[in-house]
């Protein structure tokens, strides 16, 4: 049994490295144990750049222990929102889904308005400023 457990362990922490370090941003992997997640920490979130979004922390799943793993400025998506990472209990287990991108149903594309160049004056003769 214990066997059993440690290689449990060991598949649940490898399917979580190769999840984090390895998945596109459009998959999704759900990680299930039978231990609760701590309160998400409080974290202050600094000024995002131009083009980014905040992408809040999160509790991970080391297949011994919860780890904290801190927020992060990411490249925002156009059209696009970021879902968070979560936990959620069901039935006597706690299932984490990976952060990710959903298609943000209320996004309306902006089109940059063309910049109209200024007309230039004619001069005229006897203008006093023909030299």
């Amino acid at each position: 049994m214990k066997r059993t457990n440690t290689i449990r362990n060991l598949s649940l922490s490898l399917l979580l490295a190769a999840a984090v370090f390895a998945a596109p941003a459009y998959a999704q992997i759900s990680v299930t144990i039978n231990i609760a997640p701590p309160a998400p920490q409080y974290e202050v979130v600094p000024a995002v750049p131009p083009g980014y979004v905040w992408a809040p922390g999160y509790w991970a799943w080391t297949g011994e222990r919860h780890v904290w793993v801190s927020g992060r400025a990411i490249v925002q998506r156009e059209g696009y929102r970021w879902a968070p990472d979560r936990w959620e209990q069901r039935d006597r287990g706690y299932y984490r889904t990976e952060g990710h991108w959903e298609r943000d149903q209320g996004y309306k594309p902006v089109k940059a308005k063309k910049e109209k160049k200024p007309k230039k004056e004619k001069k005229q003769k006897g203008d006093k400023h023909d030299h």
